[in-house]
């Protein structure tokens, strides 16, 4: 849906977000003035750049005092020329917690003046340059502390202010609007993939529910935490989704600790990201930045572009570009990485309606809706309940805890562990597989990777119906595919052969280069996949088992036509169909194999429920073992009714029937395709 005719929040009756421009020019004389008298400047001197107190918060008379910290200090005693006077951000939820930003600056560009290079770094030359060793932990925290009964000392003291009151969506309450808006509705969604007229109408500043568990609440965090800069990849992403992503950090992410929003540009084409993107944050005085990259990246590139970019935070936080942050997200998701810089966390991911905007949490998990990110041995991202091993290691159910992998779109780590793991794999492109690899890089080079109950955050899944963003032409075919099976090289060992049974057609395929990635392991002493397998991803073979080999492969084609089984992407029950080939495998790769299972990724071919019709389901190793190729004859047979596979080229159905040698829609051909 096309932006025009967007207005403001603060001309759309929101008093939370009028733009402290107003307010901050005079503020900006008096800082200069104090300035200049503590450091006399020559008339060829520029001036300093001093930062203004944040622009868009909903304070209150006593919150804008505390944001105006400089001419207080005069007054308070500290004498002119002091080097303690320095140009501060102050927390506005704890009266007297500053933040030093220029002291970041002064230890950040030395620590990355190595990285600076113009026109900006080639990854691959970070690759090039790999550490050896883990530099050692510098910092100390002490360990959070639970109080059952005493609010813990980063929840808000006040109930939440909503962004409009009685306005649509607050407290994540469901928006659904009238069928007059019906086309308008499905036209946002084929561009953004979201209901965009729903969410234009939501506060950027909207209230949210609260679900985590009530112990959540009672957690006193050390105040020593690290710092964090926010990173925020996206393309062609629809306005108002992006900026309540943003809006919603900058409301519920305490000051002291946010270093800087840095919004990665991945080469979007909208006319609303451009100048007026430039023009919107400039209400937040240089605490959001964009940058825009000059071609079509992919969103794994483009966020090691972000941790470039990102210099003062000491944590890396990556959202989507589609998310709110939920009431005191920030302490338990650092808090362990402030413990241990080899620790990257992953914050609980509730799921936000694309129609509606209402936030519920994600299905799945044990009793409390807790989850271990898991895969399956064609790689498709997988959730498995908590295991009670995992609950043994911990001494409440709000602790952190360990997870195979990451969903990829959310997770903290700290700045300077992540380039020492050479960030992601410069060879993966676009999308897909990049949640893996890093995911294994960590645990098996040394890291942990903590799931963080009482840190939620709502993300939007797109609906059906989005055209997507295709890749650009220079990526090629199959990049996903491709990804993958650069993961799988670098990282599963042996346990590679179960994963190219399970998407054979990847075998032949052309993944680049990966000596780098290899030598990366050698020098780290990064542990096996055995290893992984058995110390952390335990629980993984007792829900997706080791795949047997395959007999044949390839797309099962009506023998001598044109015509061959596709599953027309349904799964769980759908029916399969009859359709031209078009040897690009995808819906129409099949694979048997030699526990007489035919199948499909993780679902399997068995007959319906009227008996006769073939339909394609979810299966495990122990079911639907149920057919046998027949290759000189050209036949697949159905073992438990000891009926053959039969077809309808002018209804285009697939179905069971009594065999019969001399009916040629009972003869089928499975031909192997190799993607490219």
């Amino acid at each position: 849906m096309s932006p025009t005719g967007w207005r403001p929040p603060w001309e759309q009756g929101c008093v939370c977000c009028v733009p402290a421009a107003s307010r901050v020019g005079a503020q900006q004389s008096v800082n200069r003035t104090v300035a200049e008298k503590i450091n006399p400047r020559s008339p060829n001197t520029p001036r300093p750049r001093l930062l203004a107190p944040a622009a868009v918060m909903c304070l209150g008379t006593e919150d804008r005092a505390v944001n105006n910290p400089m001419p207080d200090r005069v007054g308070n005693g500290l004498a002119l020329g002091d080097d303690r006077f320095k140009p501060v951000v102050p927390w506005p939820h704890v009266e007297g917690v500053e933040v030093d930003l220029e002291s970041i600056r002064r230890r950040n560009k030395a620590r990355h003046e190595q990285e600076r290079r113009p026109g900006g770094e080639n990854q691959k030359d970070i690759m090039q340059r790999q550490y050896l060793t883990f530099k050692p932990q510098t910092f100390t925290y002490r360990d959070p502390v639970l109080r059952p009964g005493v609010l813990g000392n980063f929840e808000p003291k006040e109930p939440e202010p909503p962004g409009v009151v009685g306005g649509p969506g607050e407290k994540a309450k469901p928006l659904v609007l009238g069928p007059e808006f019906k086309h308008a509705v499905q036209a946002s969604i084929k561009e953004f993939g979201f209901n965009m007229v729903a969410s234009d109408m939501i506060s950027l500043d909207r209230s949210v529910n609260d679900l985590r568990q009530e112990e959540c609440k009672y957690w006193h965090y050390d105040e020593n935490l690290l710092t964090a800069s926010i990173i925020i990849v996206f393309h062609n992403e629809g306005w108002s989704t992006l900026m309540r992503t943003v809006h919603s950090v900058i409301k519920r992410t305490p000051r002291k600790y946010l270093a800087e929003i840095v919004l990665i540009d991945d080469f979007s084409n909208k006319e609303h990201l451009k100048e007026k993107l430039d023009d919107y944050i400039k209400l937040w005085n240089g605490l959001v930045k964009v940058f825009r990259n000059e071609r079509r990246e992919g969103l794994i590139q483009a966020r090691s572009i972000g941790a470039q970019k990102a210099k003062l935070g000491q944590v890396l936080i990556y959202l989507d570009a589609h998310c709110e942050v939920a009431v005191n997200w920030y302490a338990p998701l650092v808090a362990p990485i402030s413990k241990d810089r080899t620790i990257c966390t992953v914050p609980l991911i509730d799921v936000i309606n694309g129609n509606t905007y209402e936030i519920v949490p994600q299905g799945g998990g044990d009793e409390d809706g807790y989850a271990r990110g898991a895969w399956d041995w064609s790689m498709l991202w997988k959730r498995v309940p908590l295991t009670p091993r995992e609950k043994r290691l911990r001494k409440t159910k709000t602790e952190p805890y360990r997870s195979p992998a990451m969903a990829g779109g959310l997770f903290a780590i700290e700045r300077d562990f992540f380039f020492e793991l050479g960030l992601y794999d410069p060879g993966l492109q676009i999308w897909g597989g990049e949640n893996f690899e890093i995911s294994y890089k960590i645990w098996q080079c040394g890291g942990k990777l903590l799931f963080v109950p009482c840190s939620r955050v709502g993300h939007i899944y797109r609906l059906e119906g989005w055209q997507g963003n295709p890749p650009p032409v220079y990526v090629g075919s199959s990049p996903t595919l491709k990804n993958y099976v650069r993961v799988v090289e670098v990282w599963w060992d042996e346990y590679k052969d179960y994963f190219y049974a399970s998407r054979p057609e990847s075998k032949a395929l052309a993944y680049g280069d990966i000596s780098e990635l290899k030598k990366f392991r050698e020098d780290h002493n990064c542990k096996s996949f055995k290893w992984f397998m058995e110390e952390i991803a335990y629980d993984i073979t007792s829900h997706y088992p080791l795949p047997p080999k395959n007999v044949d492969w390839g797309e099962i084609r009506g023998f001598e036509t044109v015509y061959c089984i596709d599953s027309m992407g349904k799964t769980n029950g759908g029916f399969v169909e009859l359709g031209p080939c078009h040897r690009m495998g995808g819906n129409q790769l099949f694979r048997i194999n030699e526990a007489n299972q035919l199948m499909q990724y993780d679902q399997c071919l068995t007959k319906g429920p009227d008996g006769s019709k073939v339909m394609i389901t979810h299966c495990n190793l122990n079911e639907f073992k149920e057919w046998q190729y027949f290759k000189n004859l050209h036949r697949l047979t159905h073992i438990p009714s000891g009926k053959c596979l039969d077809r309808s080229e002018v209804l285009h159905q697939v179905f069971i029937s009594d065999c019969d040698s001399s009916k040629m829609t009972q003869k089928w051909e499975i031909n192997n395709i190799h993607s490219v």
